[in-house]
């Protein structure tokens, strides 16, 4: 059925932005009207995603980003337990200057919070400590709460995908970072009433 031009809606530019599990993120189904554009990069911290903004981002001109990052930021936290205070800091600053351009781009922000992590294999619990991570996670998905604002939406991703012991579900998870498929599938699902929120003009 072809539809009157004065009814088509136009075509919306949104990018995924952040480390890799921004890189894993897949487009949801059903948007013919979006067109969809990865710029996640693997193992990047929040001061390497903001350093390539302007690169990366700057000339797509989107209408909407979003945006996952910072965990790579806090893995380090283990290895370095006396920098933990600056490691958290410098996460928040940098994730904050990153909402900031992208909002001076003139896109509206989803900014999702770090995703929480699946349960850590024994043989890594001896030389690495997920606790500190954890807890790292937190703070500064409370400080991402703080963003919000008219054209910066916080994507609540901990009660889609975590466990009662507030891990990633097992069936969620490729491993104790990272979200498979099945993971990112029910991401789509609640992201998907987001956009089409944006789409008709709703947010």
């Amino acid at each position: 059925m072809l539809i009157p031009n004065r009814l088509k809606i136009p075509i919306k530019k949104y990018s995924f932005f952040g480390d890799s599990r921004a890189r894993g993120w897949n487009s949801p189904k059903g948007f013919d009207d979006f067109n969809f554009i990865n710029r996640g990069i693997s193992g990047q911290t929040t001061a390497q995603v903001l350093g390539r903004l302007n690169q990366h981002i700057k000339p797509l001109s989107p209408d909407i980003v979003i945006v996952q990052v910072g965990v790579n930021d806090l893995y380090r936290i283990p290895i370095f337990p006396d920098n933990k205070e600056t490691i958290i800091s410098e996460c928040k600053s940098n994730i904050k200057e990153i909402v900031r351009q992208s909002r001076q781009l003139g896109a509206v922000v989803i900014l999702t919070t770090i995703f929480p992590m699946a349960e850590v294999p024994l043989e890594r619990k001896i030389f690495w400590s997920p606790d500190i991570v954890v807890t790292g996670i937190k703070e500064v998905n409370d400080f991402i709460y703080s963003l919000e604002n008219e054209d910066v939406i916080i994507f609540d991703t901990r009660d889609i995908l975590v466990n009662q012991q507030g891990k990633v579900r097992a069936e969620y998870s490729r491993d104790f970072l990272h979200l498979n498929r099945a993971g990112y599938k029910v991401l789509n699902e609640q992201l998907m009433p987001v956009l089409k929120g944006y789409r008709f003009g709703l947010i």
